[in-house]
């Protein structure tokens, strides 16, 4: 039987990772405070109302430092603590815009190598700022993870996939069949919506912040495309929890 290994969310889009055990879940939304803030840059086309594509927020695709940077939330506060291995710990409150000069001196050195500097944090209205336009939560195949990796080389780290949920025992990729499939995991269920088509990101080290091998291309040539992992939209409130089940229906 399947079960969940991992939970992770991302408070801040791209600028950091924090693993949590057990989360609940509501309808057609994300995982609590996941992707609740984005960094936009200077080129961003933004109305500050609707969702946009993730083209217009700093990301590690196009900023790869900033993939090593890890965080806590306190949620009670709205405080963010990113922690990065060339910098300085910073605390700061996103929604502050008094606090975003410090947020911008603190993350500009990781920026060397980025195709738009930061400007300002957008909170996000209605839904995170996830890679899709709906709420979606994303899961992730541990055996998939271990099959890309003999395939690379390398033990690629769960980080750089950047996923909320992560499953172990099933097949190498089974996860791509649940389209369209509800899928229960603890007291929740969700439907699997579509596999996810992956970016540059995943060829960052989350650790040194430097790209080390060719994701994509190795995706690419051993099954045929770039997908890893499935978007899930939840379709019943519930509890997930580290170690709960996880089957489809």
């Amino acid at each position: 039987m399947a079960h969940l290994t991992d939970i992770f969310r991302h408070p801040i889009k791209a600028h950091g990772v924090e693993r949590i055990s057990a989360s609940d879940v509501a309808v057609n939304e994300c995982l609590p405070w996941d992707r609740v803030w984005a960094v936009a840059h200077e080129k961003a086309k933004l109305d500050g109302t609707n969702w946009v594509s993730c083209h217009n927020f700093t990301r590690a695709a196009r900023a790869a430092t900033v993939h090593a940077i890890t965080s806590t939330l306190d949620t009670a506060t709205r405080t963010m603590t990113l922690s990065h291995p060339n910098r300085k710990d910073f605390t700061f409150q996103p929604d502050d815009e008094h606090q975003l000069t410090g947020f911008l001196a603190w993350v500009r050195p990781l920026m060397a190598d980025a195709w738009a500097q930061s400007t300002h944090i957008v909170c996000a209205s209605q839904q995170g700022m996830t890679d899709t336009n709906f709420p979606s939560i994303s899961l992730n195949n541990q055996a998939s993870r271990r099959a890309l990796s003999q395939h690379v080389g390398l033990d690629l780290e769960m980080q750089r996939f950047r996923g909320n949920l992560w499953v172990e025992g099933l097949a190498p990729f089974e996860e791509h069949e649940w389209v369209g499939k509800t899928v229960l995991i603890g007291t929740a269920e969700f439907k699997g919506v579509e596999p996810i088509e992956r970016c540059p990101a995943t060829m960052v080290n989350t650790q040194t912040g430097k790209r080390d091998t060719a994701t994509l291309d190795t995706l690419e040539a051993t099954y045929g495309h770039r997908d890893f992992g499935l978007f899930l939209r939840c379709t019943k409130a519930g509890t997930i929890t580290e170690n709960d089940k996880v089957f489809m229906k």
